[in-house]
């Protein structure tokens, strides 16, 4: 059947793949934490910044 050499064939494949290290995949997301946490940091301040200068100009 053609599913089943599908899935011998998908199962071979992964076999192959250089999966990475856990240190590798700790630091990739050390990596991914910190700048998301630096861009939520900037544009909440921007956000604060131009909500308080639209109520300055409207008021």
């Amino acid at each position: 059947m053609k599913i089943t050499k599908y899935f011998k064939e998908c199962n071979q494949e992964l076999r192959r793949v250089t999966w990475p290290k856990k240190a590798e995949v700790a630091s990739s997301v050390r990596i991914v934490l910190v700048s998301t946490l630096i861009s939520a940091v900037l544009l909440g301040a921007i956000d604060f910044v131009v909500s308080k200068g639209v109520s300055f100009l409207f008021r």
